[in-house]
């Protein structure tokens, strides 16, 4: 083993001891440093999976020395202080320009600052992906993960097929792959377990029973924009007459429900009352001062109206002394306008007191009525379950946040209904939840031991609802499992120890979600020269290493949806699959599954079937086009390079269709 193969874990408490047992299953050696040692393990026997056990201080450059810095690979900065995180990180950038750093830590602009800056730096929010997964799960047994990849939403479904199903008897497996499709797991009648990636066969037909798992491109975003496109053009085809009729016909709706809405708010309906009585009354005082004050002009006529609406009277006739050239009754009106003005004012103040009124107190607006059926209930709003909220959120789906022995901010995810109680009233609030008409409960308290109990009194009261537990010890988690077997317990250090496992290797994490109670990783690669990737054809790497590419993208190209696996890949490329940990292990450190299947091309019809056969030779295995015409030029003729089961498959297969006879046998070597 390589000393490259060094992993440094900073903090031992529950995602520091996950984050241990996920980077043994990359057989590599790991090395702990603690504050202090655990007074208790949370995994038993943990001690003996370390490398070494170094207690003190973090940012002890003598601590660093002893733990090799300078020679690990990785360092996981996982420890609850994101400060120390951070600084643990600029320490060992000192020491060590080229380790890959870790880090746990929600400082989004100053995660991305620090990537900049030492380089080869990845940070991980301790929420926010195991949130996805919690959220998921809520959604039901059909949705198992959602996630973004270059403004493109992707989803993971599991479909049970029944006879109505247009696949049912029609379609074998590899025939409902799609360039928006791809088939991620299978189990039939016959075998009800659930299997890795490509276990099973292509060519078997789709029967009523079957499960299937599949990832498809699903934008919605995408989709709401093509409706409004669509209802766009629809009105464009409109009649001219008919469209101002309609557009007639809107504005009256909109005086109507503004005369409505002003009903409804006294102030502002007295307000454009005042309004048209002030222009009014500005018109009138200007003609008449106009007409019966000959040694004025209009303009002069227009501003002593509105000195006079403004509260001047004073102002104009403010003496003692008779005006003879201004008639009685005109500075009767005048006096008219000045009281009439300052009624107006005084609205116009009140208005303005209303407005600021508003915008001040506007956290007082209630929160939305609670649902009444399809809705999720979320049971603790902590920070996890805020993320939980937001993901659910973004999705549309109804939610009803619950929060107990909690004073919640309600600036905090102001859109959803929320409930609020204590601990002892937890019988209560689940009475009013609307439980038989909901489509999951999801309880992600910080207390274990009240999520236990929150679990076990819903499940007497309606033990059909689907419920997703939070939990965080491993022995909870699998306790609770055989406990609750129909409940997901996810645990969110061990999911999050999986993603920063993966994260430590140099690649990048874009998501994950959970499927037969293993986390699948949505997990980036960038093709380097040295890289176990490099210079294999897509088909390897799947059937090889078990993983599945959901996007590719050449250097300088666009990126391409699930790729063909006759791609080959060069240095510079990118690739994203779905892979479990072990998958990633296998790709790590090279180890592909054996090829064990070999090739007889027995005939060709005629020429132009070996001209086309030597083609397909070339595109499914890769060989050199001389290699592949000497083979179909001297039939009958066996290639001499093994194949994948699968891949002889479907080469076989389109032989057949141009002509070619051919088969597959087995023969291992190893």
């Amino acid at each position: 083993m390589s000393e490259l193969d060094q992993f440094i874990i900073f903090g031992l408490g529950s995602l520091g001891q996950h984050c241990v047992i996920a980077l043994k299953e990359f057989r590599v050696k790991v090395i702990a440093i603690a504050l202090t040692r655990p007074a208790e393990w949370e995994i038993p026997n943990l001690e003996d999976l370390l490398e070494q056990l170094l207690i003190g201080d973090y940012l002890e450059h003598r601590l660093l020395k002893q733990a090799q810095i300078e020679k690990c690979r990785a360092a996981l900065l996982v420890t609850n202080n994101e400060k120390i995180n951070l600084e643990i990180a600029l320490a060992i950038r000192q020491i060590n320009p080229y380790t890959r750093l870790v880090v746990r830590s929600g400082k989004t602009n100053l995660n991305l600052l620090l990537s900049e800056q030492l380089g080869n730096f990845i940070a991980f929010e301790s929420t926010e992906l195991p949130a996805q997964a919690f959220a998921i799960a809520a959604l039901g047994t059909d949705i198992l993960g959602i996630f973004n990849i270059d403004h493109q939403w992707l989803r993971v479904i599991k479909e049970k097929i029944n006879l109505t199903h247009p696949w049912c008897n029609n379609y074998r497996i590899n025939e409902i792959n799609h360039r928006t499709r791809q088939i991620i797991n299978y189990s039939s009648i016959s075998n009800p377990v659930f299997q890795e990636f490509y276990q099973w066969k292509p060519e078997q037909i789709i029967r009523e029973g079957d499960i299937i798992v599949y990832v498809e491109i699903a934008d919605y975003f995408f989709s709401n924009q093509r409706q409004i496109i669509n209802k766009k053009i629809e009105n464009q085809k409109i009649n001219p007459l008919f469209s101002y009729q309609k557009t007639w016909q809107k504005l009256q709706n909109k005086l109507q429900y503004f005369w409505q809405l002003s009903w409804q708010q006294q102030l502002r309906k007295v307000a454009v009352f005042c309004s048209i009585i002030v222009i009014c009354l500005l018109i009138i005082g200007t003609f008449l001062f106009d007409n019966y004050y000959p040694e004025t002009t209009l303009i002069s006529a227009f501003y002593a109206t509105a000195i006079l609406l403004l509260g001047g009277y004073a102002d104009l006739f403010g003496d003692f002394t008779e005006i003879p050239l201004i008639p009685w009754w005109l500075q009767l009106f005048a006096l008219f306008l000045t009281l009439a003005g300052t009624a107006f004012i005084g609205v116009l103040y009140a208005l303005l007191i209303e407005g600021l009124l508003y915008s001040k107190l506007e956290f007082m607006k209630p929160r939305p009525p609670l649902p009444k059926q399809d809705h999720v209930i979320l049971i603790g709003l902590g920070k996890v379950g805020q993320q939980i909220a937001k993901f659910l959120q973004e999705l549309k789906q109804p939610l009803l946040g619950v929060v107990i022995n909690s004073n919640f901010d309600n600036f905090i995810l102001p859109e959803i209904p929320l409930i609020q109680g204590k601990s002892t009233e937890i019988k209560k609030i689940l009475t009013n939840l609307n439980m038989q008409k909901a489509k999951s409960i999801i309880i992600s308290t910080d207390d274990e031991m009240l999520n236990l109990e929150i679990a076990l009194m819903i499940k007497k009261i309606n033990d059909q609802i689907p419920l997703v537990i939070r939990s965080t010890g491993q022995r909870l988690t699998q306790n609770l499992t055989h406990f609750l077997p129909e409940s997901q317990v996810l645990s969110v250090h061990s999911i999050m120890a999986e993603a920063f496992a993966g994260a430590a290797f140099g690649e990048n994490i874009i998501s994950l979600f959970r499927l037969n109670n293993k986390t699948i990783l949505v997990t980036e690669y960038h093709i380097e020269k040295a890289d176990t990737l490099n210079g294999f054809l897509l088909v390897e790497i799947v059937y090889g290493y078990g993983v599945i590419p959901i996007l590719y993208q050449h250097i300088h190209s666009c990126a391409i949806f699930m790729p063909s696996h006759d791609i080959r890949l060069t240095i510079g490329d990118r690739l994203i699959v779905l892979a479990t940990i072990e998958g990633l292990k296998r790709v790590e450190i090279g180890e592909k599954s054996p090829k064990n299947w070999y090739l007889k091309v027995e005939k060709a019809k005629n020429s132009e079937a070996i001209f086309e056969g030597a083609n397909i030779i070339v595109r499914i295995v890769g060989v050199s086009l001389n290699e592949a015409r000497n083979l179909m030029n001297n039939l009958p003729n066996t290639l001499q390079i093994p194949l994948y089961e699968n891949q002889g498959k479907r080469l076989v297969q389109l032989l057949h269709k141009v002509q070619v006879t051919a088969n597959l046998y087995f023969q291992n070597l190893s």
